[in-house]
């Protein structure tokens, strides 16, 4: 089963301009079924294939004369001395199109892209499947739950796995692989208690020293083990937005996990029923509401800009989307029910910023649409990013 991807599009159309495609994203995202897709034919080689890595890697020039243009080059930063013979050779072709690379570390593919290829090719991100293309295809789970706890990885859909029999093997080959190969890390069930921990912070404020006391590790080990989990796509990091709305501002990110079933796989949440009373649910239903921001402006090509805004008496707006110098502001509430309560924080947002209602909105877990001179009522189960005019992205973007 194949799924169209939103950003077929854009990829196509940067092949005709770039002489390079550079995809990265999470492991198993579907980076490389949508580029052979795509490119039907490119010529796909893995370099995760030992025998075509060792070729690569002792002969770059015979590797390069062996795929001399066309061709899709996977897991392409486990030969970093590649990059600068793809760099000689791709100025002497002087064309575009000619190499499509794709991988799943985007520290070590960035470093590599940044000291030979700069300028010469285009960068696009591939998360996981976005709200938005399971429901135009049909795939979309039967509740928000349901949809929390399955996350959205390609191959549970494909190949119809259930979560506990897929999350599990997926940390352990990225903790076996893809850490090792980033970070020399020497206990690795304390990196592995870690990131449980971090789960169990989802939608908090980014406490290191803590993170570090329940570890058992160094405030310094606790940052440098959330940027190996930011640069494989298992975290990110949402940035406060620094508008000095209020005098007390709070300066610190908060964490998000890029895929939520994931993260119920990490807090040992073992079927959707579990998540009706789990503490953090609302966490989860923020976090999976985030996710399809950031798909939305990734999956066309673009860079958002995405932030939180709070302050040190506690008002809150749980997500800032700033486009076009016009912000827009969302609470994200996961009751069913809506009630006066839920547009306490867009009030306040609202006498503090002057932002116009038109641009403010709550999503919540509930059918009901309804505006108000406070901002905007949407269902989750029901929003259509691309028609907020404030946020939906233009053809010239």
């Amino acid at each position: 089963m194949f799924v169209p991807r939103t950003l077929t599009g854009k990829i196509k159309e940067l092949a005709t301009k770039y002489p390079v495609i550079t995809l990265t994203g999470p492991r198993q995202s579907g980076k490389s079924t949508l580029l052979r897709h795509s490119f039907p034919d490119y010529e796909y080689v893995s370099l995760e294939d030992p025998d075509i890595r060792l070729m690569a890697t002792e002969d770059p020039r015979n590797f390069l004369k062996t795929y001399p243009e066309k061709a899709i080059l996977d897991e392409v930063q486990r030969v970093p001395e590649l990059f600068s013979y793809i760099q000689t050779h791709v100025d002497q072709l002087n064309k575009e199109g000619i190499y499509l690379l794709a991988g799943s570390h985007n520290f070590l593919l960035m470093q590599n892209i940044g000291q030979s290829l700069a300028g010469r090719t285009a960068l696009l991100k591939l998360l996981p499947f976005s709200h938005e293309e399971m429901n135009h295809h049909h795939i979309l789970p039967d509740s928000t739950d349901a949809e929390i706890f399955a996350g959205s990885y390609p191959r549970l859909y494909d190949k119809t796995i259930s979560p506990p029999d897929f999350y599990p093997f997926y940390l352990q080959t990225y903790i076996e692989r893809d850490v090792r190969q980033m970070k020399n890390i020497g206990d690795l069930s304390k990196f592995i208690r870690f990131v449980k921990l971090c789960a169990g912070r989802i939608g908090q404020l980014l406490n290191l020293s803590s993170l570090a006391n329940d570890c058992g590790i160094a405030v310094s080990t606790a940052q440098t083990w959330i940027s190996v989990l930011e640069a494989s796509y298992i975290v990110y990091l949402l940035q406060p937005n620094h508008n000095n709305y209020s005098k007390r501002l709070v300066k610190t990110p908060k964490l998000y996990f890029y895929d939520t079933g994931l993260a119920c796989s990490l807090l040992s949440i073992s079927s959707r029923t579990q998540l009706n009373t789990h503490f953090l649910r609302g966490g989860l239903f923020e976090n999976l509401v985030i996710n399809e921001f950031l798909k939305y402006f990734f999956h066309r090509g673009a860079t958002p800009t995405l932030s939180f805004w709070r302050d040190k008496t506690g008002n809150e707006i749980d997500l800032i989307v700033e486009k076009d110098n016009k912000i827009t502001a969302f609470e994200i509430k996961s009751g069913k029910t809506p009630t006066p309560h839920f547009f306490k924080g867009l009030k306040k947002w609202k006498k503090l910023s002057e932002t116009p209602a038109e641009q403010l909105f709550i999503i919540y877990d509930g059918d009901q649409r309804m505006k108000t001179e406070n901002g905007s009522l949407l269902p989750w189960n029901k929003l259509d990013i691309e028609s907020l005019p404030t946020v939906r992205m233009s053809k010239a973007d």
